[in-house]
């Protein structure tokens, strides 16, 4: 850091404490090795993005039969699982997309709610590996890790939504998948406790000035893209900080962690802003985006761009996660 930067970051970070600072230590260090379970989860993870990406490919409004082929594939896992389907439908320029609802009762506490969530549309012209084919594999591993723990179920209800239009190119918020379930949950007066939104989970670089970031916190974050992310807003600062903490504790991949001010627009850049907008604690779980991926949202963001090792670690951390939020 050149002597202007460190002049500056020091003037900041009294003032922007409160929103950099995580606790815990961010992993370091050789990646670990791999025992079976993790073996699996890494080639189910690979064979549902090669599914919705390569055999897929595109799941937009533009390509609607590729977004129907999705719909029945990820509806046909959580059936896989014995898991009853909810759809709730959204119509977006004359088309009909659901999102897709499953839930794992809790066994003390199950009227408060963890909400899981990935959405499962591209934008146009992009087979969307990264963005968000990762996202939807690693919701129904986790989804497929907590239904079979049987007596073991958490005590808290865990919701798994696969959601709708998040690309969602105008029209009005009610046609956003997550915006409409979110809406929903708050006219029930539903208590979600907190929800994770998986964006972008699968792009990682060891290369020196491979991850960016919107100023100031450039000054603050590291210039390796090695990490996982978790984003969230001021106002859920206690809840971003617990997800670190949790996934610190556990994973075996390095991490950071944002309760990012208002002023920070790209902080809320998917499915959780939603829920921000209702009233409940959401962080966004991602890789940055184009903070580190340039190829997002253009057709090469393909299947090869992606590193399954480092993002079955990051599964396996967020795991965890969930497993603390879904605690009495």
């Amino acid at each position: 850091m050149n002597f202007k930067k460190t002049i500056l970051k020091f003037l900041l970070y009294p003032l922007l404490y409160r929103y950099v600072k995580m606790p815990g230590q961010s992993y370091k260090g050789r990646l670990p090795s791999f025992g079976k379970p993790q073996e699996l989860l890494r080639e189910r993870l690979t064979e549902h993005v090669s599914t919705l990406a390569v055999g897929i490919g595109e799941r937009s409004i533009g390509n609607y039969g590729g977004m129907l082929k999705a719909i029945e594939y990820i509806e046909s896992e959580f059936r896989a699982l014995n898991l009853t389907v909810e759809r709730q439908e959204i119509t977006f320029d004359g088309k009909v997309m659901p999102n897709l609802i499953v839930e794992i009762r809790g066994k003390t506490r199950p009227d408060e709610i963890v909400v899981v969530g990935a959405h499962y549309d591209t934008v146009n012209n992009t087979p969307g590996a990264d963005d968000n084919a990762t996202g939807v594999a690693a919701m129904l591993e986790l989804t497929r890790a907590f239904c079979r723990r049987g007596p073991n179920a958490p005590d808290r209800t865990i919701r798994f939504v696969a959601f709708a239009n998040e690309e969602h190119p105008g029209g009005t918020w009610d046609q956003m998948g997550s915006f409409a379930y979110a809406k929903r949950c708050r006219e029930r007066n539903e208590n979600i406790v907190g929800m994770l939104s998986l964006e972008m989970l699968g792009v990682y670089s060891t290369e020196p000035n491979s991850q960016h970031y919107p100023s100031p916190f450039n000054l603050f974050y590291p210039t390796v893209a090695n990490f996982l992310a978790f984003v969230g807003n001021a106002k859920g600062r206690n809840f971003v900080r617990r997800c670190v903490s949790v996934f610190r504790s556990h994973a075996g991949i390095a991490s950071e962690g944002v309760a990012a001010p208002d002023f920070v627009k790209d902080a809320g850049r998917s499915d959780h802003w939603a829920f921000w907008q209702h009233g409940y604690n959401g962080v966004m779980v991602t890789d940055t985006s184009n903070f580190r991926y340039p190829l997002y949202h253009t057709p090469k963001d393909t299947i090869d761009r992606l590193d399954f090792t480092r993002m079955t670690l990051a599964v396996d951390g967020i795991m965890y996660v969930i497993e603390d939020m879904a605690k009495a």
